[in-house]
């Protein structure tokens, strides 16, 4: 596991755990988290049924979870051209590593709405991202 020193990682890590509790909730099994190579990393990597899913996790610190709008600051705006070029190569990468073929997959964004003082948060998931 890494080591996270400043307050953005430790937001996204705290998110990363949020998002992984989210997923059990909903039947999915964990099977990586920090899945790394030289070019992108997934965050998590899960398994529900017959298929694998690729899981990109935005957090975002707010002080009140009743005011977060979807239409100002989105984390999931971070998720630009190169990103995902970068993403789609690490789940390529995934899959002929762990000699896995033609397995049925997805890609998906969880963004994570974090109020810490209240210890809250919100989960929005979109499924299915083409990359």
């Amino acid at each position: 596991m890494k080591n996270f020193t400043s307050n953005s990682q430790k937001i996204g890590e705290l998110g990363e755990s949020v998002a992984c509790n989210y997923l059990e909730k909903h039947g999915f099994s964990i099977l990586e988290r920090n899945y790394t190579k030289k070019w992108g990393e997934i965050d998590i990597i899960a398994q529900k049924g017959e298929k694998r899913y690729f899981v990109e996790v935005k957090s975002k610190s707010v002080a009140n979870l009743d005011f977060v709008s979807d239409k100002t600051n989105r984390p999931e705006d971070n998720m630009h051209p190169m990103k995902m070029k970068r993403l789609r190569r690490v789940v390529e990468t995934y899959l002929i590593s762990k000699r896995l073929g033609y397995i049925d997959w997805q890609f998906d964004l969880l963004v994570v709405y974090l109020d810490i003082d209240n210890r809250k948060a919100r989960v929005k998931r979109m499924e299915n991202i083409i990359l």
